[in-house]
């Protein structure tokens, strides 16, 4: 989720979740206490004396704070006394832009006018033209910036990022380039990080992965020890004894043993399953304690049911998987779950219908709205969507990690075309409000943005964090939440739900 921060370009290129409590959230976007008129005109006189110092503009800004209406004006008023220093417009330019705010636009371009060479204000610019919407202008500004500043391997790291999507082979060139053009810094580290753990090919996956851990120290760059931990998971899920190797080449280091010990507990439950010794089986698999996001969770699941199933108790194996499969779909404990349904003479209609219940069960009223569009002065309700699917999600233009998650929506629903479904996407964050047809009009993104007031989202819909999903069926109901989509094997996840959803039409 968002962190407003200069990490936010890391987040939309990468999708990172960075979870943060919205109060703390809150805490961010409060402007300070503004300062008394003698301090701030104390500040003033420092500027005055010395218009090149950034931190003397940074003093002063905080202590006039952004909301003041006699901000702009003052720095528009500088401007035109200093007309050739960019100290200026870039200070304001660089608060505005800090707190995601689209007034920070012009004033990033004047400060790159009078000084060709401020590649860090090439950088910003990059991440504001994100969240315009203006995917081409992002990347040339990140491109310039790298252009200016060749031996800044963050700039080089961003730049190549860029081609992700539209040129997936020039992607991997330059991360390639990247590694071997810094190979003593995270950057370099990061890129194949990325290129591994985005990477569809498990081969491509697994010789990235190993070329990352053995380029990069793992001890020694945290990108490496991701990337370890990645290739771990993979591991883990479809060969643990591979597992177990990697966490022992690791050493003793970090939570190695724990992930040793896990992966060898997996290799001897794997084993006494084969074997049909589910007594002690059941004791191993009881002693495994996985992540909550780890990528071997339904095999364990499917191992567990294995166990009760082998101990005679079919029924039982068959209802350990249902509420898992009805919380977080996946096709291997679907198949799972009819495998167990067909020696119980339970039809795949009745599997479906089961989970179904159990979804309607624990299902709850979606709090009612009625809020503004953008495109017009009218308002849409809740209600209005009755008898269709609603993916809703509550975002705002400068969230890196929704702007992130919108082309995966846009990947799954392009499956649903022609169905009843409804695409809603609520910017929290009101002062936003600028960017947002612009942004819609720039990805051609298909959902339909509505507005709100500050801090709806948190008391109606209890969001603590961006984005923050909801799937809602045709009764309006909220039957699925808290899920984030930024992969494949999610994106699998978002297109079953929203299908069982439709089944019922």
């Amino acid at each position: 989720m968002h962190v407003r921060n200069s990490m936010t370009r890391m987040a939309a290129i990468t999708g990172i979740c960075l979870f943060l409590q919205w109060p703390a959230l809150m805490a961010q976007r409060l402007a300070p206490k503004k300062a008394s008129p003698e301090e701030i005109a104390e500040l003033k006189k420092k500027v005055m004396a010395s218009p090149d110092s950034i931190s003397y503009h940074e003093e002063y800004i905080k202590a006039v704070t952004l909301k003041d209406p006699g901000l702009i004006p003052q720095y528009e008023a500088w401007s035109k006394e200093y007309p050739g220093k960019y100290s200026i417009p870039f200070a304001i330019a660089t608060a505005l832009y800090e707190a995601e705010l689209p007034e920070a636009t012009p004033w990033l371009k004047k400060s790159v006018e009078l000084n060709p060479k401020l590649a860090e204000a090439y950088q910003m610019l990059s991440i504001d033209a994100d969240r315009w919407g203006d995917a081409k202008a992002a990347r040339d500004y990140m491109g310039k910036a790298s252009e200016t500043e060749p031996s800044n391997p963050s700039y080089a790291f961003y730049y190549a990022m860029d081609f992700e999507h539209d040129d997936p082979a020039l992607w991997r060139k330059k991360l390639y380039e990247l590694a071997k053009k810094f190979p003593a810094h995270e950057r370099g580290a990061q890129g194949l990080y990325w290129l591994a753990t985005r990477s569809t090919d498990n081969a491509e996956k697994v010789r990235v992965y190993e070329m990352l851990i053995k380029q990069y120290n793992p001890s020694k760059f945290n990108w490496s020890g991701s990337g370890a931990s990645g290739l771990y998971e993979f591991y883990l899920a479809k060969d643990p004894a591979k597992a177990a190797a990697l966490a022992k080449r690791m050493g003793k280091e970090r939570d190695w043993p724990s992930k040793d010990t896990v992966a060898q507990q997996f290799v001897q439950l794997k084993k006494l399953v084969a074997a049909r010794k589910f007594s002690k089986a059941k004791t191993v698999a009881g002693k495994i304690r996985l992540g909550r996001y780890s990528s071997a969770g339904d095999q364990l699941l499917l191992l567990k049911s294995a166990i009760i199933e082998g101990q005679g108790n079919t029924k039982d194996a068959y209802d350990s998987l249902l509420i898992p499969y009805a919380k977080k779909p996946s096709d291997e404990l679907y198949a799972g779950l009819n495998k167990l349904g067909n020696k119980l003479g339970i039809t795949t209609a009745q599997t479906d219908a089961a989970i179904d219940e159990w979804r309607k069960a624990n299902s709850k009223p979606a709090p009612a709205f009625n809020l503004g569009l953008y495109t017009s002065d009218k308002t849409v309700s809740l209600d209005d969507y009755k008898g269709k699917v609603v993916l809703l999600t509550f975002w705002f233009p400068g969230c890196g990690p929704c702007r992130g998650e919108f082309p995966h929506f846009e990947k799954v629903l392009k499956k649903f075309e022609g169905k009843e479904i409804a695409y809603i996407a609520i910017n929290g964050i009101p002062e936003q409000d600028e960017y947002v047809l612009p942004f819609v009009k720039g990805t051609k993104y298909t959902f339909t943005p509505l507005r709100t007031k500050e801090g709806w989202a948190e008391e109606a819909y209890k969001v603590r964090g961006y984005p923050s999903n909801f799937l809602i069926d045709q009764e309006g109901k909220i039957v699925f939440s808290n899920f984030m989509i930024h992969d494949e094997p999610n994106e699998r996840m978002l297109e079953l739900m929203i299908s069982a959803l439709l089944a019922r039409s």
